[in-house]
């Protein structure tokens, strides 16, 4: 073409056909191109699914040991970064072969033009590799360090998002907070390390292709004088090379990608998929921690056989090893039949109510029916709003725990399996329901009558009932026997019963298994008098509703907001500082201009040829000509490396400062929020976004700008050329503007409905790994791949799309740039008597360029903006609205509350502002060092009180005073941090048992020792190694709930605030760790004003006053002789409980205890 244009003897046909095979080439190069994209996108689709389904698979057969060596996380990000990662590279994986060919072919066609000049072009090229390995290789240890602190911070957030309703109880969240911005700040600093790494080897990549070229055409002229260098050879050369630049900057990226596959996670990814399936070896010696158990034990088909022991003494780790989840030392279990377990802590699906009952297997309605009879659901189907077809939010969101128990004994009665396997299920419900439950269920008249049932139970009044009874001490079995022959042995199990039965002896006494008539009464009298569960229930259901509404609402708001606003583009460089935005915009503005610069100044050079012919080149030429060709060359490097240096240390403070104000504002949401914001979608916004706002979006805004420059500068170097070409770029750039509208609005749908349809995966994939014990033992795993399969499908319907959409655009997109090489050529061609050759080559050379380039730069733009998404949702959950202050303007005196009163005026409150009132004015006087007995059926505004003493829920109208002052006008940490609770739920945090118990470091080692020894901890942590330092796992699974509980009870200790709240604080442990609490609390909070909301109405008896609330109000309020002299409320719930006299004998006796103690 060239040639054409300078030897003017050629036939214009020539150039006309010269520009027609231009545009051919093209065409073809293209559809070929596109071709095999499709190809390997669609294969990188296909691997990212089989990792995907094979970590999904290995999850549900992996071992509790191989369990342990990975957290949660690691396995999440397994599914989602990894396997993403196993995608990107598939995609271009072909490239190993095709790059090094290109380079071949490239280099081939340069000899034929330069001849032998062209080796110290490869020389250069050479050269490079090894910089850019030892490069590589430094970046590897650096991302490896980087997902270190990413892991480690995702673990502690999730523990947070988990725990935030403990956080805010104890006012611990500055504690917290300053633990994830500690990781936080290490894991900028390596990203820092990363991103001035990769802007050397940006360096040294963007003077690659001018040093080449340099180095090739020095040599070319100063070989021989006879070389000169004219237009042909010098533009060829250049499309040669620019040919060149793809394969050899993208060689090492792909290099490197490839070894970051290769890095420690496929250690995980091995340690994941090497499908050794777990052979799980049941054990009948089994060892948990430092927890040597060894039993030997056979039960006879349908038996009912009872589990009893104090706390640790390895009730849960039986039931764990005849499920074959225990590490097995030696001996073997042997389960005939098919198995239905109901864990202690009960797992509920996200689904419906009756797909958590049926559980996979088909619906039968009378076995349903009866099923739902027998485990008490019926009244609470009445409430639901939608009965049994109710969606139940993830772990089980919207029900009591009394009902999560219900549902989960359902699930195991529907089943009809051969051997049941109950974990403490009678323990989480109230006692009369407890009892329901045994005669209806469980017990010798109940539907599981002819199976076999092995049922552990801290229950004492349940034992005359069963066939068998298990004792086990420290591990071992150290009795078995009918409870009567037991009884009259004499051994530990008559002095389990001494500590229990003194109490309910005389109360259970011929009570437990009376007339079922009498039984039925009472349970439809339990479920008759409590109006307020519907109330709370209609209230969760409300809840619930609007979180299934927020849920699809969000999805739909997501799915169907128009483009991102320009405001979000400017958050993030406002977030970056403008200083470091302007400065990079003009450092690659400017290196941009030297680009072009040097691109004029070869077609000047080549002209140089025309000036020349004939005659000798004079060196001082020469050398000029080399000097300012190399100098711009090198410049160009440096302007990019100065910009890349730039963005990377803006997009650090960016990301600084985004992270920082999302977890500012999460620690400060209300209580609300979390109860109906799945803790998935945030957890998202901390580990996916976070991400995109890390490392997605400085690249891509990067590559923006670059192809945005590069386009212009492309046009602008036709335009100078052929000035005419100004007349055609107008109706290309209607086309391509309406092309690249069309395609990004599709393409960012399509990005969103991948995001929506992934969050399934993942929380099937949480729901799974949470409840594989259950899953195992009924033998389900198929179903749940099989579901698996079905979400991962679903998201595939999006992926798909998207990439099928890309190849849409690439091909429309190049058939442009196509066109845009064929009119260059054609104008030429026309105006061939008025151009110099050099600037024809110029434009050639540079509209070949434009095809990629405008191909890059939709996809850039379109990139961009879906990345930029991440910002928005990160905004978003910034502008949440927060709750009070932490600290107000009014300081309480420092040794507030001194007396503990406390004094309820007209007291309302409704947990949100469309919803009833949960509590409707409650009036009391609380005097100090009153202990107070709060109790009520289920939802009766027993926990919104205390909820209300801490602010979780703000009043509606009335105030609390404590000790006169106001609470409302305290800021809410001054208030938390000066009253105690020990929860219903006892939550611990991964970290050591000290930072469990003292967060700030405020206390001493003796201090903490001493709350150790009066919570009986003190013997179990002195055995330990590591003594304080001891690790506590993720939620604290190294531990038993008992000690749990009691390490909850030591951190009241610590506190040693005048007002202490129980909130059913030992629902979940056994008898003796209840009684051992008990006493701690009766000698310790003696001084303390204490409020005690209670499930056994036992532990309330030596109140001084018991607080009867029903649906929201004070019914009655007096001391418990009083009142069950009244016969009122307080009297039918005793009699339930099987409680026949509150004499004044009993409180004497508790009171010689108290003094003996």
């Amino acid at each position: 073409m060239i040639s054409f244009t300078t030897d003017k003897s050629i036939y214009t046909w020539t150039g006309y056909m010269y520009a027609v095979l231009l545009i051919l080439v093209a065409v073809f190069q293209s559809l070929f191109l596109q071709q095999y994209f499709q190809r390997c996108f669609v294969l990188g689709m296909k691997v990212r699914t089989a990792i995907m389904a094979a970590v999904y698979k290995k999850a549900l057969v992996v071992s509790n040991d191989a369990r342990k060596e990975s957290t949660f996380g690691e396995t999440v990000n397994l599914m989602s970064a990894d396997a993403q990662r196993f995608n990107d590279v598939i995609n271009f994986i072909h490239l190993l072969w095709s790059c090094p060919l290109q380079i071949a072919l490239a280099i081939a066609f340069l000899w034929i033009e330069l001849g032998p000049a062209v080796l110290a072009g490869l020389a250069v090229m050479v050269l490079m590799v090894p910089i850019n390995g030892l490069l590589a290789n430094m970046s590897k240890n650096v991302q490896i360090e980087n997902m270190r602190y990413k892991d480690k911070r995702m673990k502690i957030m999730n523990e947070m998002l988990n725990g935030i309703k403990i956080l805010k109880l104890y006012a611990w969240e500055p504690s917290f907070q300053n633990q994830v911005m500690g990781i936080r700040e290490q894991e900028l600093g390596v990203m820092r390390k990363f991103a001035y790494l990769s802007s050397v080897s940006t360096f040294i990549f963007s003077c690659a292709p001018a040093l080449v070229s340099l180095a090739t055409f020095a040599v070319f002229v100063a070989v021989d004088s006879e070389n000169v260098l004219d237009a042909g050879k010098a533009f060829t050369s250049i499309s040669l090379f620019n040919i060149l630049r793809f394969p050899l900057a993208f060689l090492p990226m792909l290099i490197a990608a490839m070894v970051q596959i290769c890095l420690e996670r496929c250690g995980v990814c091995n340690h994941y998929l090497c499908f050794v399936k777990c052979v799980v070896c049941v054990s009948v010696f089994v060892r948990v921690c430092l927890l040597c158990v060894s039993v030997s034990l056979e039960i006879k088909p349908g038996k009912l056989v009872a589990v009893v022991g104090v706390v640790g003494s390895g009730k849960s780790s039986l039931i764990s090893a005849m499920l074959g989840e225990m590490h097995s030392a030696k001996g073997f279990v042997n389960v005939q039949g098919s198995v239905a377990l109901v864990p202690q802590q009960a797992w509920i699906q996200n689904a419906t109510l009756r797909d958590n009952i049926l559980f996979g297997y088909p619906l039968e309605d009378s076995r349903f029916q009866a099923t739902l009879e027998a485990c008490a659901l019926g009244p609470d189907l009445e409430l639901l709003p939608g009965g049994d077809q109710t969606e139940i939010g993830e772990k089980g969101i919207n029900l009591s725990g009394g009902q999560k128990q219900r549902v989960s004994l359902a699930r195991a009665a529907y089943s009809q399996a051969d051997v049941y396997l109950l974990d403490d299920p009678l323990s989480a419900v109230d006692s009369h329901v407890g009892k329901h439950l045994f005669e209806e269920v469980v017990g010798p008249t109940g539907i599981l009558k002819d199976k076999t049932r092995i049922l552990v139970t801290h229950g004492v009044s349940f034992l005359p009932y069963v066939d068998e009874i298990v004792v086990l001490k420290e591990g071992c079995v150290s009795e078995v026997g009918s409870y009567q022959s037991l009884k009259d042995r004499k051994g530990a199990f008559s002095e389990f019963l001494d500590t229990y039965a003194k109490e309910e002896g005389k109360q259970h006494t011929g009570e437990c298994v009376s007339s079922n008539k009498q039984r039925e009464t009472t349970v439809h009298h339990y479920f008759k008098t409590s109006q307020s569960i519907r109330k709370t229930s209609r209230t969760v259901a409300k809840t619930i509703k609007r979180y299934d509404e927020t849920g699809s609402h969000e999805a739909h708001h997501r799915k169907g907001r128009p483009s991102v606003k320009f405001s979000v583009y400017l958050q993030y460089l406002r977030a970056m500082g403008w200083g470091y935005a302007t400065m990079f915009f003009l450092v690659y503005f400017i290196q941009n201009v030297a680009f072009i610069g040097q691109n004029l100044w070869l077609s000047d050079w080549t002209n140089d040829a025309e000036d020349y012919y004939n005659k000798t080149y004079p060196n001082w030429k020469r050398d000029t000509r080399i000097g300012v060709f190399g100098a711009l060359g090198v410049a160009q490097g440096l302007f990019v490396f100065m910009g890349t240096l730039l963005l990377a240390n803006g997009s650090i403070n960016a990301s600084r400062i985004l992270h920082t104000r999302l977890l500012n504002n999460i620690l400060r949401v209300p209580m609300m929020f979390f109860d109906t914001t799945p803790s998935g979608r945030v957890v998202n916004r901390f580990a996916k976004d976070i991400f995109t706002v890390d490392e997605a979006i400085p690249q891509s805004f990067r590559s923006w700008i670059m192809c945005f420059l590069g386009v212009l500068g492309t046009l602008f170097v036709i335009c100078l050329a052929t000035p005419i070409f100004t007349a055609i770029i107008i109706p290309l750039a209607v086309v391509y503007y309406f092309v690249q509208r069309f395609y990004v609005a599709s393409s960012r749908q399509l990005r969103r409905l991948d995001s929506v349809s992934r969050s399934p995966i993942y929380s099937h994939f949480g729901e799974t790994v949470s409840g594989l014990s259950v899953i195992r033992a009924y033998g389900h795993q198929d179903r749940f791949l099989k579901h698996n399969e079905k979400v991962i499908d679903e998201n595939l319907k999006s992926v798909y799309p998207w990439i099928i959409s890309n190849r849409w655009l690439a091909i429309r997109l190049e058939f442009l740039g196509n066109l845009v090489v064929f009119f260059s050529a054609l104008l030429a061609v026309i105006a061939r008597d008025s151009l110099d050759s050099g600037l024809v080559g110029l434009s050639i050379s540079y509209a070949l360029n434009v095809t990629q380039t405008l191909n890059w730069l939709v996809r850039m733009t379109s990139e961009l903006e879906t990345n930029i998404v991440a910002v928005e949702r990160v905004n978003e959950y910034t502008e949440i609205e927060n709750e009070a202050d932490w600290v107000s303007e009014m300081r309480p005196p420092e040794k507030w509350p001194e007396a503990g009163r406390l004094r309820f005026e007209n007291f309302k409150v409704r947990y949100r502002p469309e919803l009833d009132l949960v509590l409707h004015g409650i009036t009391c006087d609380i005097d100090s060092t009153e202990k107070i007995g709060i109790v009520g059926r289920t939802g009766a505004g027993k926990s919104s009180l205390t909820n209300c003493l801490f602010r979780i829920i703000e009043a509606a109208e009335g105030r609390i005073l404590i000790d006169g002052t106001d609470i409302a006008t305290l800021g809410l940490h001054d208030l938390r941090s000066r009253l105690t609770i020990i929860p219903q739920d006892p939550v611990l945090f991964s970290g050591t048992l000290r930072m469990n118990l003292d967060p700030f470091e405020t206390f001493s080692d003796e201090e903490i020792w001493r709350v150790l020894e009066l919570s009986h901890l003190k013997e179990y942590v002195g055995g330990l190694q590591e003594g304080l330092t001891h690790g506590v796992s993720e939620g604290g699974e190294n531990l038993s709930i008992g000690q749990r509980q009691l390490l909850c009870l030591a951190r009241a200790l610590l506190r040693k605030s005048r007002i202490l709240i129980l909130d059913e604080a030992t629902a979940a442990v056994d008898l003796e760790t209840d009684n051992l609490i008990q006493k701690t609390i009766r000698r310790e909070f003696s001084h303390c004003t204490v409020l005690t909301i209670a499930h056994r109405l036992h532990s309330i008896l030596d109140s001084s006053r018991v607080m009867v609330l029903d649906a929201g109000k004070i019914v009655e309020f007096d001391s418990p002789s009083t009142l069950f002299n009244k016969q009122g409320h307080f009297y039918s719930m005793a009699r339930d409980a099987g409680i026949t006299t509150v004499d004044s004998t009993a409180l004497y006796s508790t009171a010689l205890d108290n003094t003996a103690l």
